[in-house]
C-alpha cells in the first residue's frame, strides 16, 4: 500500500520526530511503500497565496506551487500524520498543508450550486494519526470534545475521503513523559497500525 507519512514538528530531537521514526520503521516492516514528507525540513510554506485563494472557485485551482505535494496526496492509499497538538489545534504548517494541498479539483470538487462539496480522494483508504499533547486526557476528551480529531474526521475526511478509516492515537501529558510511557505508546502504535 502506498503510504504518505507527513511530519509537522520543527525540532529534530522532539518526541514527535522519535514517534515518526518509530512509525515509519513499523509500517515499512509491514510492507507499506513509504514516502516521507517532513514539512519543516522541506520548508513548506503554509501560507495560502493570493493566486491560490483567487482560483478556489475558478475553472482550475492554481496548484503551480504545490504540484509535488498534491501528487503525493493523490497517489497515497494510506496517509499518516505525525504532529504535536498545540492550543488544541493543528500546527500552522500542517493547517497550511491542508489549506493549500487539499484543494479544489484535487481533494474535492465544488458543487455547481455551492452546496456540499464532492470528494475526490477515493484512493485514500486509511488515515492514521500520531499526536502529542501537553494536556491530560480529560481536558481533550471531556472539556473540549477532541477538537482536532473532529475537524480531521468530519470536516476534512468527511468532505474529501468519505470511505477511508481513521485511527487516531494521542499521547497525553507528553511534556513530562517517562520512557516507559513512551515505550508503551510505541507498542500501541504497532498494535493499532
Amino acid at each position: 500500500m502506498k503510504c504518505l507519512v507527513v511530519l509537522a514538528h520543527p525540532v529534530k530531537e522532539s518526541l514527535c520526530h522519535y514517534l515518526y521514526d518509530q512509525t515509519v520503521s513499523h509500517l515499512a516492516e509491514k510492507g507499506y511503500e513509504i514516502t516521507k514528507l517532513d514539512l519543516y525540513e522541506n520548508e513548506f510554506s503554509p501560507v495560502l497565496t493570493t493566486e491560490e485563494r483567487s482560483s478556489y472557485y475558478g475553472a482550475k485551482f492554481d496548484s503551480s506551487s504545490v504540484e509535488k505535494e498534491i501528487t503525493l496526496l493523490k497517489e497515497a492509499e494510506s496517509l499518516v500524520l505525525v504532529y504535536p497538538t498545540w492550543w488544541f489545534s493543528f500546527p500552522a504548517i500542517l493547517k497550511g498543508w491542508f489549506d493549500r494541498v487539499w484543494a479544489p479539483g484535487h481533494a474535492y470538487d465544488h458543487d455547481k450550486e455551492l452546496g456540499a462539496i464532492k470528494p475526490r480522494l477515493d484512493n485514500l483508504k486509511e488515515v492514521k494519526v500520531v499526536t502529542t499533547l501537553g494536556a491530560p486526557w480529560w481536558v481533550d476528551n471531556l472539556v473540549l470534545w477532541k477538537p482536532v480529531q473532529r475537524v480531521l474526521k468530519i470536516a476534512l475526511l468527511g468532505a474529501c475521503a468519505k470511505k477511508c478509516s481513521l485511527t487516531y492515537l494521542s499521547l497525553y501529558k507528553s511534556e513530562n513523559v517517562s520512557k516507559a510511557k513512551v515505550d508503551a505508546f510505541v507498542e500501541k502504535i504497532k498494535a493499532r497500525f
